[in-house]
């Protein structure tokens, strides 16, 4: 099976002034796109070709390191995308609302705990928003382009909510003011996307 590059539910400009659509262009078009590109080159031939990025993330541990790091940016970046909106920001609502406030202590606590992981990750990778296996909500980190599902990761559960701290996501906007950029990705935040995933989830 190819993996293919998923197209962008809004343009390159939609997510602006917090993104802005250089720094979208780029990622998309070049980024993911070379992820998708080195990932089916790296499978092909093989029994990974027959497998979907989900399985591949989830026996990541048995297959190459070119596997792992392309077959995990562009699961964690198919996500990404899909987490964003133009209508973007504000607070979750229902279940997950009250799931952020029994699990996290609230949504401002959330937005505490998601941050630091964001900000203290070391050089590159991924702050996660995870549903544990007995239910609850998690708040964790990966380095590289790991996620939650991967056998091999630390931090582990069903990712909901990914949010990609890798330079390439905020350099041209941001440079090295990481926390700043992470501050502006709450306002893009589609948390009805996330309430759908964490329903599902469960």
């Amino acid at each position: 099976m190819s993996h293919q590059l998923p197209n962008l539910p809004y343009d390159y400009a939609a997510l602006e002034p917090h993104i802005d659509a250089r720094t979208m262009e780029i990622h998309h078009s070049k980024h993911h796109n070379a992820y998708v590109t080195n990932l089916n080159n790296a499978i092909a031939g093989t029994e990974m070709e027959n497998m979907d990025i989900v399985s591949l993330c989830q026996n990541i541990g048995k297959f190459p390191m070119a596997v792992r790091n392309n077959g995990g940016g562009h699961y964690n970046h198919s996500m990404f995308w899909t987490s964003m909106s133009a209508n973007g920001g504000g607070t979750p609502q229902g279940k997950l609302a009250e799931a952020i406030e029994n699990d996290l202590g609230g949504f401002e606590k959330f937005k505490e705990l998601f941050a630091a992981a964001g900000t203290t990750r070391f050089g590159s990778g991924w702050a996660w928003l995870c549903v544990q296996a007995t239910g609850k909500l998690s708040v964790c980190s990966t380095p590289n382009q790991d996620n939650p599902l991967m056998d091999i990761s630390e931090c582990k559960g069903t990712p909901i909510l990914g949010m990609d701290v890798w330079e390439h996501a905020y350099y041209l906007n941001y440079q090295n003011r990481r926390p700043e950029y992470i501050a502006a990705f709450f306002n893009v935040i589609n948390w009805a996307e996330i309430s759908l995933r964490y329903e599902a989830a469960l």
